[in-house]
């Protein structure tokens, strides 16, 4: 993987350092053009009209669904196209059907998409576990077994926390979620865009995550289920029926029976572009490049007095994202400073973490810095460089 050459699409990185993946990748040349070829060249709606620019928007628009499935390792299930992550873990919460008493088990780890639909739930009589991490965020296995049993409907968990950068074990958890005959929920915002995740041998009945943070546009989201009948329609309307009448509707199957309403086609069109460029690459190649970068910032701010890592110690157990605290300084000090010193980017605050922050004691958050494929061990090296620097003025 010829890493500069790759950088040559993202125009973008010309003048600054970015690392701030986990909220948002960048977008290369060819998925912008994937996109401004829909609109410049077969604008038209999907699954309505005959007339031959409709048919290639149906059909790229389609394609797209099936080069997710195949992202994803599977023919099977379904592919939905959402907003976001966010929009994918609401649409199962509203659309399985739940009665009172039903239990729900999650962990503290999570994003707040993938805890505030939980908590509303309790307001119809839902039951929910969350389960607390350790300071370094990890979660023991035996927790899971004691908190999942024949009363739990559904478990609910990140892949990848978006604070620590601690990988949960999956494949286990999903082991006990079919002994208890628990449906599971595993949000992959942060693991589907660095890790290889296949349905096939995951297991797991639904998953979530974004389009933006794998190089697609923003307002792309999908949700995978393992079968197109576990819920209802979020939204019901325009495009996702066969027929209706005065006595109901038919909805049609597959993902149209889920999209109401005019989709988001550019932006699908765009996820299949930035697919097709992810595979390009290759995920092992990805994957090795990643896995440099990691080790390299992670002996990197271990070694620097004065800063405070959190989450795992080694690279086994971690994947990209890494939180971290200045001594005295609050994190958006320390991501201003970044900025000016050295355009560095990085994100501070709480990450849509708070009842995580407050459990690890970070009342300001932490800065977080987080890589893809196209950061280099150049702009680490100028990272943990400016980084000495704080520290040294804090």
């Amino acid at each position: 993987m010829n890493v500069q050459t790759l950088r040559d699409d993202f125009p973008i990185l010309k003048n600054i350092i970015y690392l701030d993946n986990a909220a948002t990748s960048l977008t290369p040349e060819p998925v912008l053009k994937a996109v401004l070829d829909y609109y410049r060249s077969y604008r038209a709606n999907v699954g309505r009209g005959i007339y031959s620019l409709a048919q290639l928007a149906d059909q790229r628009y389609r394609e797209a669904h099936r080069k997710v499935a195949d992202f994803l390792g599977t023919t099977q299930g379904v592919v939905i196209f959402t907003r976001n992550t966010t929009e994918s873990i609401n649409m199962v919460a509203h659309g399985l059907k739940w009665k009172r008493g039903d239990n729900i088990v999650t962990t503290l780890l999570e994003h707040h998409s993938n805890l505030l639909p939980w908590m509303r739930l309790e307001r119809s009589g839902i039951n929910l576990k969350i389960l607390k991490p350790d300071q370094n965020g990890k979660i023991e296995l035996s927790d899971f077994e004691n908190a999942i049993d024949k009363r739990t409907k559904l478990v609910t968990v990140t892949h990848l926390s978006n604070v620590l950068g601690n990988i949960l074990p999956i494949k286990e958890i999903s082991q006990i979620c079919r002994d208890n005959n628990s449906l599971f929920l595993v949000d992959g915002a942060q693991s589907v865009p660095h890790m290889y995740l296949n349905m096939k041998k995951l297991d797991c009945d639904f998953v979530c995550f974004s389009g933006h943070k794998m190089l697609g546009p923003t307002g792309t989201g999908v949700l995978w289920m393992k079968s197109e009948e576990m819920i209802e329609p979020l939204l019901v309307g325009g495009g996702m029926v066969d027929d209706v009448s005065l006595d109901g509707y038919r909805r049609k199957a597959g993902y149209e029976g889920f999209e109401a309403g005019t989709p988001n086609i550019a932006g699908g069109i765009g996820l299949g572009a930035a697919i097709d460029y992810l595979n390009r690459i290759g995920r092992e190649e990805i994957r090795i490049h990643e896995l440099t970068l990691t080790a390299m910032l992670l002996e990197g701010l271990l070694d620097i007095e004065g800063i405070e890592v959190y989450g795992p110690r080694t690279i086994e157990d971690r994947s990209c994202v890494f939180s971290f605290n200045v001594n005295r300084l609050v994190p958006h000090e320390v991501a201003l400073m970044l900025d000016q010193a050295s355009n560095i980017l990085v994100r501070s605050g709480h990450h849509c973490c708070i009842p995580l922050m407050n459990h690890l004691g970070l009342d300001h958050g932490t800065v977080r810095a987080s890589l893809y494929f196209y950061n280099t061990e150049n702009e680490i090296e100028r990272f943990l460089a400016t980084l000495e620097k704080i520290v040294k003025v804090a």
